[in-house]
């Protein structure tokens, strides 16, 4: 697999020409660890190419991209799948489609709604782990869209615990109501490279974002959006370019061109590896912990479940010499990738055994407060660009939700932009250590 912007920018710097052109650094350093990093940073110079008017080394590897995944064509993005979103988002805008979405999305769709100007018909999943995995109705679905056909659905798949949507019939039932199925496949760049892809372009969906950055070797920033239909290429480089920098980072786009080389080269047996040893680790505690299923990579633990408290399980994995992705009282994550050897595994459940050892068991039973879809009172737009106040969610019962605060991870939305907040909400809040919200003033 050629590698078109890595060569790029190896031969300019190797050439070390007088560099009268951003960045300011000029390829000069000022930490002898970045050295390398500096001397391969430029902006769009002669050859480089431009992300959102591609026609060169950026474009032949997305087209790249486009065939080791088998879509109609991949765009890069270096301001992650927030960028993949809005352009979307902006894509189905400018089709005049209705955007209807299952509840637990990242603040980065609510975040776009509002910059477009949207509004979202929710469909609430049927919650099996707090705010953050639930699994989606068909008949539901199926109803809205019958209700409101040329729509767009929008589906979070793998959640943030790593459940996977059934994405073959919710396209199935897309197709029937011409409407478009755009998932955010943000946990999911692996999934294409198992023994049967679970990519959603190959299971039907018409769009998705993939962070790189999250599940494969691409630096913090890296995504990759698919579609489809190549005719939608330069309408999302369109809509894309509405919202990002002008200066897209090369040292990202690198790192996405040189996963390029390593999805058709070394992935499959990777995950091959590492799905043998994932397995391994799980029987390992098979009597000792419940675990959630889903994808894989995801080692989502049911602490509660589990007979431990997942915050203090959490502590004493750093305290052993792990950090995890995520921790709750009732849930914790581990986030693997194909890139573990044998040994991370070993020494993962030997810092597991030691934590576990160290964790008190007790009677505790998962905090169980089933969301419920809150009122709305204004547009998602109106409300996140009022005039507003932050109050203790004591407090807030009754008001408005201005702008969406929840932490990242897990950046799933309690109460969205417009919606009354209720005591629901506030207990929820609680539960997530969540102490103030902003609210319309």
């Amino acid at each position: 697999m050629n590698t078109p912007i890595y060569d790029f920018l190896r031969n300019y710097s190797e050439k070390n020409p007088l560099r009268c052109h951003m960045p300011g650094h000029h390829g000069k350093h000022i930490s002898e660890e970045l050295a390398e990093l500096y001397r391969l940073d430029i902006t769009e110079i002669s050859g480089a190419d431009s992300l959102f008017e591609a026609d060169g080394i950026i474009s032949e590897s997305e087209d790249n991209t486009a065939a080791i995944y088998g879509s109609g064509a991949a765009l890069f993005s270096a301001g992650g799948s927030t960028s993949c979103i809005q352009a979307m988002l902006g894509a189905m805008r400018l089709e005049n489609r209705r955007i209807i979405a299952v509840r637990n999305v990242h603040r980065a769709f609510l975040n776009s709604c509002v910059l477009l100007g949207l509004d979202v018909e929710w469909i609430m999943p049927d919650y099996t782990d707090g705010i953050l995995s639930g699994t989606v109705n068909l008949s539901e679905v199926e109803k809205l869209l019958r209700e409101n056909p040329h729509s767009c659905l929008y589906v979070t798949s793998p959640d943030y615990t790593g459940r996977i949507a059934d994405i073959s019939a919710l396209s199935a039932i897309c197709r029937k109501y011409d409407a478009k199925l755009l998932v955010d496949n943000a946990h999911g760049a692996h999934l294409h490279f198992f023994p049967n892809s679970m990519h959603p372009i190959a299971l039907g969906a018409d769009m998705c974002c993939d962070s790189a950055h999250k599940m494969l070797p691409a630096l913090t920033g890296g995504a990759f959006l698919h579609v489809k239909d190549r005719a939608y290429k330069p309408i999302l480089k369109q809509t894309m370019s509405m919202f990002t920098s002008t200066s897209p980072s090369y040292l990202i786009m690198m790192s996405l061109d040189l996963c390029n080389r390593y999805m058709a080269e070394e992935i499959r047996g990777d995950i091959e590896d590492n799905l043998r040893y994932i397995r391994d680790f799980r029987q390992r505690f098979a009597h000792r912990i419940i675990f959630a299923e889903g994808d894989p990579f995801h080692i989502t633990i049911k602490a509660a479940e589990s007979g431990f408290d997942g915050e203090e399980f959490a502590e004493n994995l750093r305290k052993n010499g792990a950090e995890c992705e995520f921790s709750h009282r009732d849930t914790v994550i581990l986030l693997m990738s194909p890139l573990n050897k044998k040994a991370d595994y070993e020494l993962l459940g030997d810092i597991v055994e030691k934590s576990l050892e160290m964790t008190e068991n007790r009677d505790i039973q998962p905090i169980s407060i089933p969301p419920v879809l809150p009122v709305k009172a204004m547009s998602v737009r109106e409300a996140a660009l009022a005039e507003c106040v932050e109050l203790p969610v004591e407090k807030a019962v009754g008001r408005i939700c201005a702008a969406v605060k929840v932490p990242c991870p897990p950046a799933v939305p309690i109460a969205a932009s417009g919606e009354i907040i209720d005591e629901n909400c506030v207990k929820i809040f609680k539960s997530y250590g969540i102490s103030s919200v902003i609210v319309v003033k």
